[in-house]
């Protein structure tokens, strides 16, 4: 008897964003989780006025969401915590970045 593996793939890409039920279903979170992750800025929505049903997410919006799964998971931080530790991930990523361009590295 053989085993093997099913894996399903989404496209996501300008033209084909993610909903909030396929955020919340890729990274193993329920909706209402999704919309904290909003609430503290760790993704984004652009249309901020229009109801969570109609969120669409990109996939820099699915790789925060992860690495934000990660750190709960990971750390048990809460997601005020996750938000601050992305953002200076991202900070630090710009500046060596910076300095590496200016050959400073």
């Amino acid at each position: 008897m053989a085993n093997f593996t099913v894996t399903t793939a989404t496209a996501i890409s300008a033209s084909q964003p993610l909903a909030l039920s396929e955020l919340a279903h890729a990274v193993g979170a329920d909706t209402a989780w999704v919309v904290q992750l909003v609430e503290v800025g760790i993704v984004q929505v652009t249309t901020a006025d229009a109801q969570p049903e109609h969120w669409q997410f990109s996939s820099a919006d699915l790789q925060h969401a992860l690495e934000a799964r990660r750190l709960e998971r990971d750390f048990g931080v809460g997601l005020d915590a996750a938000a601050l530790i992305l953002d200076l991930q991202h900070e630090v990523r710009r500046l060596k970045s910076m300095l590496q361009a200016r050959g400073l590295r």
